[in-house]
């Protein structure tokens, strides 16, 4: 092979070998830019607030999430944070959720992204696939039981722009945020 044309071939195989892995990219950017923002309950006798913002806890990962839960669902008062870590795998993406138990902890303080070893161990994750305009997977029931408190049933996520959706598939009990400030397109009619 022609010494000048080696460097023009790598840099082809190397385009080509990148390809699938910015399309995979893109799956978790659109999950990660759909999840960014606030999002209140839409459940009746919970007052819960989602607050969802994007941080950078070191350059491989992308598309790191700081998750603060706080509100009152019926007659428990609730206040929880911690890093969502989304991950393409080929088609699917891995959805991972890391628990700060110290409540000093928000997306502003350096430790956003270092864990205790308590921490570290409750972490859950799961998988989550393209479903309509969105992105929907199960949690694997107990595992997150310690991760997300009283999270001790498989639970069902559905995220699609404007919308968060948790549903436990055997009793149907669900749980519904949306996005404030996020409007459905609607077109008027005018004379």
């Amino acid at each position: 092979m022609n010494k000048s044309l080696l460097p023009i071939a790598l840099a082809a195989a190397l385009s080509a070998a990148a390809l699938p892995a910015r399309a995979d990219n893109a799956a978790s950017y659109e999950l990660a830019n759909i999840m960014t923002g606030t999002f209140v309950s839409a459940t009746p006798n919970s007052s819960l607030v989602l607050d969802i913002l994007s941080i950078t806890t070191d350059p491989l990962h992308s598309y790191d999430l700081f998750l603060s839960v706080s509100g009152k669902f019926e007659d428990t008062s609730v206040r929880q944070q911690g890093l969502i870590r989304i991950e393409s795998q080929g088609r699917d993406i891995y959805f991972g959720y890391v628990p700060h138990f110290d409540p000093t902890i928000t997306a502003l303080s350096p430790r956003a992204g270092q864990f205790t070893e308590r921490e570290a161990s409750a972490a859950c994750g799961f998988t989550m696939k393209a479903k309509g305009d969105g992105f929907a997977g199960d949690t694997l029931g107990s595992q997150c039981a310690l991760a997300m408190r009283g999270a001790t049933r498989k639970w069902t996520i559905e995220v699609e722009p404007g919308t968060i959706t948790l549903r436990d598939p055997k009793t149907g009990e669900t749980l519904r945020f949306t996005k404030q400030g996020h409007e459905k397109s609607t077109t008027k009619s005018g004379n």
